[in-house]
């Protein structure tokens, strides 16, 4: 007769709640990129793609996640739809795919880009 699984305890880390958060924002409609929480003289710095995670802040209590985004989004998007799509699907990714659960999500916008082209 076949052996009851054990039930264990998995851990995932800030760090990885962040990296999953900051590629799940890089595949949101309106979004350029991440960028640096900490603002220094009104500049913002857009991230690179191997340190979205930098722009992004994760908070753990008990079994429940806070995270803030730090974002720079395209101009001519509505802020309000993008920010409501960022916070679904930032929490979509963390309850499904890392199984936590989620208290809130924040969404500052750092700074609208503009296209140099247009």
């Amino acid at each position: 007769m076949a052996k009851p699984a054990e039930k264990g305890q998995v851990n995932i880390s800030n760090d990885v709640l962040a990296d999953m958060v900051g590629f799940a924002v890089m595949e949101c409609y309106g979004i350029v990129g991440m960028a640096n929480p900490n603002l220094k003289a009104g500049v913002t710095q857009l991230l690179s793609r191997d340190k979205l995670a930098k722009g992004v802040v994760v908070e753990s209590e008990a079994d429940v996640v806070s995270v803030q985004l730090y974002v720079v989004v395209e101009y001519g998007t509505n802020l309000a739809e993008v920010s409501r799509n960022l916070v679904d699907r930032v929490r979509y990714v963390l309850e499904n795919y890392a199984q936590v659960n989620v208290d809130q999500i924040g969404v500052h916008i750092q700074d609208i880009h503009i296209d140099a082209k247009a």
